[in-house]
């Protein structure tokens, strides 16, 4: 089992920046990738970022690529979202994710572990 738990969000201005930590705990050997999701109320949860460690690739919503960065620290079992120039349709809860099989890391249901997420509020 794999616990993830979000950290870091938070009220800021437009084109203010933000950095989001999830920390993994458990059988974390077991997930060869790791991502960032969003959801703004009402609205469907949607991929924002995501690494693996099966050949070092990273992938990024259109809609932050430029603006975020995702990272991981595998002596800390940590992985982390660098968010600058926010803008206030950044809006959502933020859910850190782990899959087990690393592969279409775009889609939701790749992945088996959630956190329970974090707020982030960008005003205008």
């Amino acid at each position: 089992q794999v616990q993830l738990v979000e950290s870091g969000g938070g009220l800021v201005q437009a084109g203010g920046s933000l950095r989001l930590s999830c920390a993994a705990s458990g059988r974390t050997f077991s997930t060869p990738a790791m991502g960032w999701f969003r959801q703004a109320p009402g609205k469907e949860r949607e991929f924002v970022a995501a690494i693996s460690w099966i050949g070092g690739l990273t992938y990024y919503a259109d809609s932050v690529e430029g603006r975020f960065t995702i990272s991981r620290d595998n002596t800390k079992n940590t992985l982390c979202l660098q968010m600058n120039s926010l803008k206030p349709e950044d809006t959502a809860v933020y859910y850190c994710a782990a899959s087990t099989r690393g592969l279409r890391l775009r889609l939701t249901r790749e992945y088996e572990y959630w956190g329970q997420g974090t707020q982030v509020t960008v005003s205008s």
